[in-house]
């Protein structure tokens, strides 16, 4: 594995010298912090659905959609999460159409789903770098909360922490 797999924190800055640092340049986004690597998303995303798929509440959602696809939603997953939290733009998938076909979703859903998922971050990631995490997927939530249940009386909920 390449120093860029496992930190993708280090950077070339103009002058061709390495640095620790991720050099900021205008336009180009940064990883949501330093210290996250691929091989943190993988784990995240793989004991996250651990968890997902045996939850009595999400379970049965997920295996009805994903039944039989498992590892190819797992590999998609972690693609997006490097896209989200490393900015690989690796991911090239519809997530709200995707959500907008799942059968028995209900809103309260998202507050088990992010449970689950704060949990597993939480474990995961450095204490600094596990907030912003969190914070992504909870934005992620809302937007796809709007998208299923929204209308122009409601809001997201304050997803509890």
């Amino acid at each position: 594995m390449s120093n860029r797999d496992e930190h993708v924190n280090q950077a070339t800055p103009p002058d061709g010298e390495e640095c620790g640092e991720l050099a900021v340049r205008p336009g180009v986004r940064q990883p949501a912090h330093p210290s996250i690597t691929r091989q943190q998303i993988s784990d995240l995303v793989d004991n996250f659905y651990e968890i997902v798929w045996k939850d009595e509440r999400l379970g049965p959602i997920f295996a009805g959609e994903l039944d039989g696809r498992r590892p190819e939603h797992i590999a998609k997953m972690k693609s997006f999460w490097e896209s989200v939290l490393l900015t690989t733009g690796s991911y090239h998938g519809r997530p709200v159409p995707a959500h907008m076909k799942l059968q028995g979703v209900e809103g309260d859903d998202f507050k088990i789903w992010l449970g689950h998922f704060r949990a597993v971050a939480n474990e995961t990631f450095d204490p600094d770098a596990a907030p912003l995490v969190i914070e992504a997927a909870e934005r992620i939530a809302s937007s796809l909360w709007l998208v299923m249940f929204g209308n122009p009386f409601n809001s997201p909920p304050q997803w509890p922490r």
